[in-house]
């Protein structure tokens, strides 16, 4: 799917579809780790081809041994596990009015986060040197690179995976400056695979261009990604906001095959996942939860439409009425619940994490009044879509 993501990584162990599936049960396993009969039995692979593929990952530094696992005959199983920090992404997350970039290890934990305001209305150009400002200082203080982070502060975070940790505006997170990325004894801090960039949509992520964003029309058909990619000498993919957390969160361990993730924050979308896959569509435009129309003749949107889901909900928002905010949003959910049999509803933005009770309430009493029995969960992470942005880049690892 992300294929791009990964252009110029020279990583001889992953150039397998076989390695990327045994990689894949490493990064399930966690610490606990998991042995090569497992992994056979898992794959359907030969225990020679097994032992062939660990041993180039060992080889690369991608998987480590993890102790011993008593077995029913014959000498205890020797355990493997993935080395988390023997690749790392950047995860961007560019809102309207916010910039967010971590720094995350192969297992997706947040080990290095900044923030800073930013107003997507200035234009691509003044918005993306702050964007190649941010990534730069959150990699210059990486341990081996010689240079000082800038004006922020570069700090290590403790995290589990996936998660990340909460700081003000402009702020670093943790532990103390110049900490190095966390490595397991005789490990080494591997490279930064790619950026991951996650905004507003529409857009079209093959082409890396956003489109006409609602409100900000200056950017239809910029480069991001090529400019980025120009500025950092990395690789960069670029995705809507929600796809992206949607991607994150559908690599959970135990995430539901089918979800909506939807997004409320200084817009509304929604990030599909179907056969536990992201749902893009053929031109990439799946997903426009926000404006989907509710009211015939309501109030005119950005996007040119009438009413629209998101004009009706943030207008309550702005009114401070979150109960019918919830209650809208609750109604362009029951939508996709009766279009897609999906198995679940997961709330997110800083808009639902403000009043979280308010909103997974007032969806589930819409949801329950229609006979409709989904589940709803807020996602509770806050970097949500930046954590996303980074899988952007390493889910191809996993052949994801």
């Amino acid at each position: 799917m992300y294929a791009r993501g990964l252009g110029g990584v020279n990583v001889p162990a992953l150039r397998s579809h076989n390695a990327a599936l045994v990689l894949d049960l490493l990064r399930t396993a966690g610490e606990a780790g998991i042995s090569r009969l497992e992994l056979a039995e898992r794959t359907g692979l030969t225990p020679q081809a097994v032992s062939k593929i660990t041993a180039r990952l060992r080889a690369e530094g991608l998987a480590a041994e993890a102790g011993h696992r008593a077995s029913t005959g014959g000498k205890p199983r020797t355990v493997l596990r993935l080395v988390p920090s023997a690749g790392h992404a950047v995860g961007v997350h560019l809102d309207r009015d916010e910039l967010t970039t971590l720094l995350t290890d192969l297992a997706g934990t947040v080990v290095a986060l900044r923030r800073r305001p930013v107003d997507l209305g200035e234009g691509a150009g003044p918005v993306l040197d702050a964007v190649t400002g941010e990534v730069r200082a959150l990699l210059a203080a990486r341990p081996g690179s010689g240079e000082a982070a800038g004006a922020g502060t570069w700090q290590s975070v403790a995290a589990g995976p996936g998660q990340s940790v909460a700081a003000g505006p402009g702020e670093s997170v943790a532990a103390g400056p110049r900490e190095s990325v966390a490595a397991g004894p005789g490990e080494s801090v591997g490279p930064v695979l790619g950026i991951g960039v996650a905004m507003p949509g529409p857009l079209d992520h093959r082409a890396g261009v956003p489109g006409r964003v609602t409100g900000f029309p200056s950017w239809d058909g910029y480069p991001v990604r090529d400019e980025l990619a120009r500025r950092l000498g990395l690789p960069v993919v670029l995705d809507k906001d929600t796809n992206a957390a949607a991607l994150g969160l559908a690599l959970r361990p135990a995430a539901p095959g089918s979800f909506a993730y939807v997004h409320l924050g200084t817009g509304l979308g929604a990030g599909l996942v179907l056969g536990g896959a992201p749902l893009r569509g053929d031109r990439t435009g799946a997903g426009e939860f926000g404006h989907q129309t509710v009211q015939l003749d309501g109030p005119p949107c950005g996007c040119g439409g009438r009413g629209c889901l998101e004009v009706l909900c943030l207008a309550e928002v702005v009114r401070g009425e979150l109960a019918e905010a919830a209650r809208i949003l609750g109604t362009g959910a029951a939508n996709l619940v009766r279009l897609l049999d999906i198995d679940q509803v997961l709330l997110g933005g800083r808009v639902v994490l403000g009043a979280p009770e308010v909103f997974a309430d007032g969806v589930r009493e819409v949801l329950a009044g229609l006979g409709l029995p989904t589940p709803v969960v807020v996602a509770t992470a806050p970097q949500a879509v930046a954590v996303g942005a980074a899988w952007l880049v390493l889910a191809p690892i996993f052949g994801q």
